[in-house]
């Protein structure tokens, strides 16, 4: 099956399904994301936060693949969001992963009440700038997060990674990206498994012979939006990357879309301060 690419506002291009490595444990991190490299995936997404960087670069040198046909995004701890914390922080993303370059690099959170979050994104422009990252993004920006950042930097961000799934469509959001030419990416796409027995999902699937987690994931692919699920299970794995000899349709994406419950499983990033210990 070939994933299709999305590309960004600076020409880069960027797999549209990717494997992600939130809250896999370090010591099965590898194996894992090795597994997902086996299967086809292209496109591995992890953070600082995770503390699974060095086993994700571990999985991609014993892979075989060569390194350009792999795009791995990381993100900024929240805890290094001073100019000099972030350029140092990036600096130990690097050298975890065991890479000379990172494909795409992402402010975590704004942390509204934690310093200054332009000082941050200013720091990811001389990153970028440097040649050692080939685009920047950020993750759980709002509307007027982002405003800001057009209103007092150079660079626009190439993603910006929210939660989004059938339960919190966030399309207001969604479009306001869209609009400015920034790529979103999807995270928690099936709610932590909150809209697999939903009764809408599960008819379509039923009716394709798929499963829940394939339709869901589907609809992301059709909304347009970059995705990455995470599983530890090879037959998971191999599941959610089966979604592309399949469409669903128009009205399928339509009923899917309108379950909106503006039901988070995460933080309010309006809200969130949190630094890590």
């Amino acid at each position: 099956m070939t994933v299709p690419n999305i590309t960004l506002n600076n020409g880069v291009t960027i797999p549209q399904l990717g494997f992600g490595t939130y809250q896999i444990d370090p010591a099965d991190t590898k194996e894992a994301t090795l597994a997902a490299l086996e299967v086809g995936y292209r496109h591995i997404d992890t953070a600082e936060m995770y503390g699974n960087e060095k086993e994700v670069g571990q999985a991609v040198a014993a892979s075989g693949i060569a390194r350009e046909d792999i795009y791995v995004t990381s993100k900024l701890n929240n805890g290094f969001h001073e100019r000099d914390a972030a350029l140092k922080a990036f600096d130990g993303t690097l050298e975890a992963l065991g890479f000379e370059y990172l494909d795409l690099f992402l402010i975590h959170w704004p942390l509204p009440k934690v310093g200054d979050f332009v000082e941050t994104w200013k720091a990811m422009e001389e990153i970028l700038a440097s040649g050692r990252v080939k685009s920047i993004g950020v993750s759980n920006f709002q509307q007027h997060h982002l405003q800001r950042l057009f209103d007092e930097t150079e660079v626009v961000p190439a993603v910006n990674q929210i939660e989004v799934h059938p339960y919190l469509t966030q399309d207001v959001l969604r479009s306001f990206n869209a609009d400015n030419g920034i790529a979103t990416e999807a995270w928690s796409p099936i709610a932590q498994g909150k809209v697999l027995d939903d009764s809408t999902i599960v008819d379509i699937a039923d009716r394709l012979g798929k499963s829940p987690a394939q339709v869901t994931l589907r609809w992301h692919i059709q909304r347009g939006d970059i995705v990455f699920p995470k599983s530890v299970t090879r037959a998971r794995v191999e599941e959610n990357f089966a979604i592309f000899d399949f469409e669903l349709t128009d009205a399928d994406v339509t009923a899917i879309t309108a379950l909106n419950r503006d039901e988070r499983t995460g933080p309010n990033p309006d809200e969130f301060n949190y630094i890590p210990s």
